[in-house]
């Protein structure tokens, strides 16, 4: 398996942090959820409401600034402020980017940025509380014992070949080349130093009868 590159390691972290950041704040928002806005729980007084319903105290001149300075500033402060299905819909919509940055990681056709695949059985021998180092030598026996096994046969079946060969040519000798034709093509080309033993033995054989 091909190591995972650094760089990939910590932008997938970041992105699963992310991640989990947006379903906290998700969280956080669903748990103090209001239907009625900021603005509506605190909208200011009234200026009329405010002042004095003394007539004498209401035609006093610094009443009547602060009445009108009261009335300009209402405005401003009365500025509706944002609601919480605003806010949830907004890390609803960062959890959704989330989701899919890290979905376009993991689904990467880039060699250099995708995933080493872990075998199946690797991850049940993990489960099972034993050691992934014994996994491996296990796996490094097995396919030892089947080389052997592919390569003995390999062996047994060249020189099976080879005295086949041999009794043709002994038996039929118009079909020494075609014989000696598929020696040569059966023959793997690293092996062309062990067929002149093998094509030798099957002689030997041949002629011992």
């Amino acid at each position: 398996m091909a190591p995972v590159l650094r760089y990939d390691h910590d932008t997938l972290e970041q992105q699963l942090k992310d991640t989990i950041q947006s379903l906290y704040q998700i969280l956080v928002q669903v748990s103090t959820y209001d239907n009625t806005t900021a603005s509506s729980i605190s909208t200011p007084l009234h200026p009329s409401s405010i002042s004095s319903p003394a007539p004498a105290v209401s035609a006093s001149p610094y009443t009547a600034s602060a009445s009108a300075s009261a009335s300009t500033r209402s405005p401003a402060s009365a500025a509706p402020a944002t609601s919480s299905r605003d806010v949830l819909a907004n890390e609803i919509r960062a959890l959704e980017r989330s989701l899919q940055a890290v979905h376009r990681t993991a689904t990467t056709p880039s060699a250099e940025a995708s995933l080493p695949p872990v075998p199946p059985e690797l991850i049940q021998y993990v489960e099972g509380g034993r050691n992934p180092d014994i996994y491996t030598r296990e796996f490094v026996e097995l396919v030892r014992r089947g080389n052997q096994l592919v390569r003995g046969k390999q062996a047994a079946f060249a020189s099976f070949r080879d005295v086949l060969a041999a009794e043709m040519e002994k038996a039929m000798p118009e079909l020494r080349d075609d014989a000696a034709r598929v020696v040569a093509a059966t023959t793997p080309a690293p092996a062309g130093s062990g067929e002149g033993s093998g094509g030798g033995g099957g002689g030997g054989m041949a002629t011992g009868p």
